[in-house]
């Protein structure tokens, strides 16, 4: 699908134009976006725009990193866009000319209707040009990242809440950490790619406009903090599980061992008394099984007490 929108010299925004009508003379600059395009749209890259091969490569590869490439006078962006709520990231390829902008998606992004939306409604900010329109594009992208990351910290509160029972929490737990790992791997290049462009000296009219763009970069240094603040949230409630399960084992093991030690002389006595030889003269005696009993008995609340001083019972 091609979608056309222009702005003449007059500032007058025209929509749905033909290609061959965006190179008439009254048109200042304007927007062509290929969303979702056939094979023949695609090749619209090479046969109309001409631009360079290995961006038009990098506009069929998935998953490219999100990075900035220079051609001439042309700045290839590539971007990576958020599904919510699964978190799969959607390539959005940026061509950005003189006086056109192009972007190219294999599927629909809702980031574009969003950023078409913004250009319709101001269209005369910034005296409106490619770059007002790269921005909207870059700024759209950079928002739908919040709502994941404020999700995510409010399912760690719901955690936080319930600490002590985080053991069947775990599930959950790794999930966000899953989800945190994946916005990780979106963001941080995203960071990376506003560092390259706002310390570049190639984008014409950019040292105009620089604040905006260091204003996205600010938001994802922000996301960037959140992202690795709850990382830690999440390595902390993973130690205190590992903590409260091994606590929880050596309680039990400190217990059976415990009742071990305790049957241990009791065994004994009963495996002396059980092995039935003719000369034993305890065995004759008509108190001897209930004597044995009583050093049994004794022993076994010996050592209990013992070991309830001893503090192995708390």
């Amino acid at each position: 699908m091609i979608r056309t929108l222009a702005i003449t010299k007059d500032n007058k925004l025209l929509e749905y134009l033909t290609l061959e009508q965006l190179k008439s003379d009254t048109i200042q600059w304007y927007w062509v976006d290929l969303t979702a395009p056939t094979e023949e749209e695609g090749k619209l890259l090479q046969d109309y725009f001409h631009f360079h091969p290995l961006a038009i490569e990098d506009c069929f590869n998935l998953l490219q990193r999100p990075k900035l490439d220079h051609y001439d006078d042309i700045q290839f962006l590539i971007l990576h866009a958020i599904e919510h709520p699964s978190l799969v990231a959607k390539e959005i390829n940026m061509f950005v000319g003189p006086n056109f902008i192009v972007t190219f998606s294999l599927e629909q992004i809702q980031v574009i209707e969003e950023a078409r939306e913004r250009v319709r409604k101001q269209s005369s900010g910034w005296q409106i040009g490619p770059l007002f329109a790269a921005h909207a594009v870059i700024d759209k992208t950079v928002d739908q990242y919040f709502p994941c990351v404020h999700q995510i910290e409010d399912g760690l509160d719901d955690l936080e809440s319930s600490h002590n029972e985080i053991v069947s929490n775990m599930d959950q737990l790794f999930a966000i950490r899953s989800r945190l790992l994946k916005l990780r791997r979106t963001i941080i290049p995203m960071r990376d790619l506003l560092y390259h462009v706002i310390n570049s000296n190639r984008i014409p009219g950019l040292k105009e406009h620089l604040f905006y763009f260091s204003d996205i970069h600010d938001h994802l240094l922000k996301l960037t903090d959140m992202i690795e603040s709850n990382r830690e949230i999440t390595a902390d409630l993973r130690d205190s599980y590992i903590s409260l399960n091994s606590n929880r084992m050596n309680s039990i093991m400190k217990t059976l061992t415990v009742i071990t030690v305790i049957f241990m002389p009791l065994t004994f006595l009963a495996g002396v008394y059980g092995m039935n030889f003719t000369n034993m003269p305890e065995l004759g005696w008509k108190w001897g099984y209930f004597i044995v009993i009583g050093i049994m008995i004794t022993v076994a609340g010996s050592m209990y007490v013992w070991f309830k001083r001893k503090g192995w019972f708390e």
